[in-house]
């Protein structure tokens, strides 16, 4: 028996008969038949593809029986927002959906996930040169988007159609937010809180490995400019090579990295690092026998639940300015530094709200493993509707250490146990009824 079918068998824990007739009308074959759709739209962020995958997900929700709303997004008015996330790749247009069933008061419920991914990057690395036909290999199942996070939208709407197969009426509304832009930033998901669409809770359908998360650490993104003086390499003592100026630069963060991941906050225990600094481009000089006379270093920066953005990059630069301090060039050419891209705040669900307890109690009742609510490293839409006073988890199919990369990929007895999920707190939060 494969993991899919074992899920597929599995049988709740407290279901009642409804919910099982629910449970039952998941679908494995149409869950995995969409997932192969959608990633075949190649919807790298800034791209037209990103909006067909929009107008793919309003033709599938419209289909379920949703209501839908498809907008052209005013992304003008988004940049002047006060609270415009940024975005690290250029968009001409953009699109916001959203899919509503049941009821005509606020939802309550919200489903949300990104369709936007990464760029595939190194071709030759993709079984075939194709990153966008899904390759199975068992139970799993690869290619870009699918675990980052087309499955998890697919699971959504795969709870959508097995409400609507087993004919059950929601009293209060279900909605379905996908959204564009989360990978480099948010936009999408801000567009669509000023929209007007709001949700009593929130699930985003981020791979979670078996988890609920309650909780994110935010990420910045720096930019550094380290000086140096040009010479002939072969008189190279005449210079000052930005490279070494540097090194004293790097090890000062360092520093502050494990000063600020000594205490980690409730829910940040099992990581090694809550909040993790990395610097992900270095580039120095132009010619193998010149001094370097610049180094251009990018990376990001980790920020814990609760901390104020401008505090941290008020103690990010206060350990910048001290390391030129004590070194005699630098002190005379301070580092640069600035800050670019998208601004990735932490976010959190309330102290002692019962959405993650009833998250993982859905997943046990749908024939998982009861998972933990923790917190994780990364920055994600949660922080938006965190922000927007929308209680907010996430949980979905994958795991996050394969996302992004060449053999990224996802177990359909995940998908169908996220579906399952998905379904089941439908059913709680949405005081339903049968047809």
């Amino acid at each position: 028996m494969t993991a899919a079918s074992r899920a597929d068998a599995a049988r709740p824990g407290d279901a009642t008969d409804l919910e099982r007739s629910v449970l039952d009308a998941i679908d494995a074959d149409e869950l995995l038949a969409d997932l192969v759709e959608l990633v075949a739209i190649p919807s790298v962020g800034g791209t037209v593809a990103e909006t067909d995958a929009q107008r793919w997900c309003a033709d599938r929700l419209q289909r379920l029986g949703c209501a839908v709303d498809l907008w052209p997004i005013d992304l003008r008015a988004l940049r002047a927002d006060p609270d415009y996330p940024g975005e690290e790749v250029d968009r001409d247009e953009a699109l916001g959906c959203v899919g509503t069933i049941g009821g005509s008061a606020e939802p309550a419920l919200v489903l949300n996930g990104h369709v936007d991914v990464v760029p595939p990057a190194d071709l030759d690395a993709w079984p075939g040169r194709d990153p966008w036909t899904v390759r199975s290999d068992g139970d799993e199942h690869a290619g870009r988007g699918t675990c980052d996070m087309k499955a998890g939208v697919i699971a959504a709407m795969g709870a959508v159609a097995a409400l609507g197969r087993a004919g059950v009426e929601l009293e209060q509304p279900l909605a379905v937010h996908t959204v564009v832009g989360e990978e480099d930033g948010g936009i999408g998901s801000l567009a669509t809180l000023r929209r007007g669409h709001r949700g009593s809770v929130c699930v985003i359908a981020e791979p979670t490995n078996g988890t609920v998360l309650a909780a994110n650490a935010g990420s910045l993104t720096f930019h550094l400019e380290v000086r140096g003086r040009a010479t002939h390499g072969a008189t190279r003592t005449r210079g000052v090579s930005a490279l070494h100026s540097a090194g004293p630069v790097f090890a000062a963060l360092e520093r502050l990295e494990a000063e600020r991941n000594a205490d980690p906050p409730p829910g940040f225990e099992h990581l090694d690092l809550a909040a993790p600094m990395s610097i992900g481009i270095v580039r120095a000089g132009d010619w193998a026998s010149t001094v370097p006379d610049l180094l251009v270093a990018e990376g990001r920066y980790g920020v814990v639940p609760g901390e104020d953005i401008g505090a941290a990059r008020a103690a990010f630069e206060r350990a910048v300015e001290q390391a030129c301090g004590d070194d005699p060039w630098l002190a005379e050419h301070p580092v640069e530094v600035t800050w670019q891209g998208g601004v990735f705040a932490p976010g959190a669900l309330p102290a002692g709200h019962p959405l993650g307890d009833q998250v993982a109690g859905a997943v046990a009742d749908a024939g998982g493993r009861r998972p933990a609510v923790l917190g994780a490293p990364y920055g994600s839409d949660l922080r938006q509707y965190a922000a927007a006073g929308i209680p907010t988890v996430q949980y979905g199919p994958g795991d996050v250490r394969v996302a992004h990369a060449a053999d990224e990929r996802v177990s359909l007895a995940d998908m169908v146990l996220a579906a399952r999920t998905f379904a089941l707190l439908a059913l709680r939060l949405c005081a339903t009824r049968p047809r």
